[in-house]
């Protein structure tokens, strides 16, 4: 039972590091599916940073339309990544599997329930905000949610190049040593410990927007994301609390007529 019960935890450990961000504390932001500005402004982003490469195939244009409130002229001018689809198409790029899968190392997956498929919109939120310069990857970039990630950081120029820095302050008695087996530098502090290389990021070239000002888009834009992932939320919040409305007043009724019918009965 014991070696039951010890190979269930390590099969799920990993799924409890992945939502906890791979070891990268998440940041929280209270979603709201019901605020349309920010819903609208999430789905420009979107089109403008990341249909090129994902799509939301389970997405419809006219769903679009209807559900944020946006006239159907105004879609097809500027939220239409395709010129040839129409408002009733689904929506998608017009990159193949074949040369994501050549550019990338992988194909660019769809993003129609990413809030859902990483366990929350949190996980989304702070990885597109912990992208950071490795000169090692590929694309110059790694993250620290999604380590070796072969996305580049598509939202540089609105958030700037991060780098990373030591996780806390250098003590005046610290220094930097050489590991002897893998040969390379490690800070140390005045305690004697190591500490952590990549322990916080800073902005060293600031981007187009000011650090607020980006994670309110970053906001918006995984703010749509949720809301992609399930459209009719708000309708089965509100049904939702109906249901139990109902439920409580058919609970009084039920139990007013139990107690009629057992009252003369011993």
């Amino acid at each position: 039972m014991r070696k039951q019960l010890l190979a269930l935890v390590l099969l799920i450990a990993p799924t409890f590091a992945l939502a906890a961000g791979g070891g990268w504390p998440l940041d929280h932001r209270d979603w709201d599916a019901s605020n349309k500005p920010s819903l609208q402004r999430g789905a420009q982003l979107f089109m403008n940073y990341c249909m090129g490469c994902h799509s939301l195939k389970f997405e419809r244009y006219e769903r679009l339309s209807r559900g944020l409130d946006i006239p159907e002229e105004l879609v097809m001018q500027n939220l239409r990544f395709d010129t040839s689809a129409k408002i009733g198409d689904l929506m998608v790029n017009s990159m193949s599997p074949k040369q994501g899968k050549e550019w990338f190392g992988a194909t660019p997956p769809d993003l129609t329930l990413v809030t859902r498929a990483r366990g929350n919109p949190d996980w989304v939120y702070t990885y597109l905000r912990t992208f950071y310069t490795d000169p090692e990857r590929p694309w110059g970039v790694n993250n620290k949610v999604f380590r070796d990630v072969g996305m580049p950081h598509v939202l540089v120029d609105l958030q700037g190049i991060q780098e990373c820095r030591p996780g806390t302050a250098h003590a005046k008695n610290g220094g930097i040593l050489r590991d002897p087996l893998t040969g390379k530098e490690v800070l140390y502090g005045e305690d004697g410990k190591p500490l952590n290389p990549c322990g916080r990021l800073e902005v060293t070239t600031p981007g187009s927007m000011t650090t607020a000002e980006f994670d309110d888009a970053v906001y918006d834009l995984v703010n749509f994301l949720n809301y992609i992932a399930e459209p009719m939320q708000e309708q089965r919040k509100r049904t939702g609390a109906f249901v139990l409305f109902f439920l409580a007043i058919l609970f009084v009724f039920a139990w007013l007529l139990n107690r009629e019918y057992w009252k003369n009965i011993h």
